[in-house]
């Protein structure tokens, strides 16, 4: 019953989903009218929408993809569609989903689309972090079957460890953690998300 029901809910988000495409044009709309998604429009929210687009705009420029890693992606064989939950205020969003972009567009088995978290709850809520409604969170969906193969996220492993030892240590992030872990994704370039995203499509 259960299984019945969360199909139901993703087929829902998928008539609602977006290509990568579509989100980059919507969070530069968002930009030029000083808004953000979600249902709190608040002026810190905007601010980090706006440097969000300027990062998803470094990424979508410069993230490297290797001949090895372009080989592995061009010969997976499923048919999966990838289905990230997100919000264009999101800083890990705005680092993970350019690279999940770069994989899947080189593959065509690989349907990258895009929902809103605000927008849809129901789905959130059926994948958790911990109990939580983190972001961004991809949901792999085998199209023949319509089952949901795997999941990831809200970061890229490395940086989820580095978030679990800290929270362990200090009992929560502070802003300067926050920062750090800015950084990292900024020295990683991408790299150890591609790596996850070959293991998701285990290739």
């Amino acid at each position: 019953m259960k299984d019945i029901l969360v199909k139901d809910i993703i087929t829902e988000s998928l008539e609602k989903a977006i290509s990568y495409q579509e989100y980059r044009d919507l969070v530069k709309q968002l930009v030029a009218s000083g808004s953000t998604t979600g249902n709190e429009k608040t002026e810190a929210l905007a601010n980090y929408t706006m440097l969000n687009d300027r990062r998803m705009k470094r990424w979508d420029k410069t993230l490297k993809i290797s001949e090895e890693v372009q080989e592995k992606a061009s010969n997976f064989s499923g048919n999966v569609t990838w289905l990230v939950i997100t919000e264009s205020w999101c800083g890990d969003a705005a680092h993970v989903i350019p690279a999940l972009n770069k994989i899947a567009e080189l593959s065509k088995n690989i349907d990258l689309r895009l929902v809103l978290r605000d927008e849809n709850e129901a789905l959130m809520d059926q994948f958790l972090t911990n109990g939580g409604r983190a972001i961004a969170k991809l949901i792999m969906i085998d199209n023949t079957t319509g089952e949901v193969i795997n999941t990831y996220g809200p970061r890229p492993t490395e940086a989820t460890k580095l978030v679990n030892d800290y929270k362990e240590e200090h009992g929560t992030l502070t802003p300067e953690f926050k920062e750090d872990l800015q950084g990292w994704y900024n020295k990683d370039k991408g790299q150890n998300i591609i790596q996850d995203a070959l293991v998701l499509l285990g290739v």
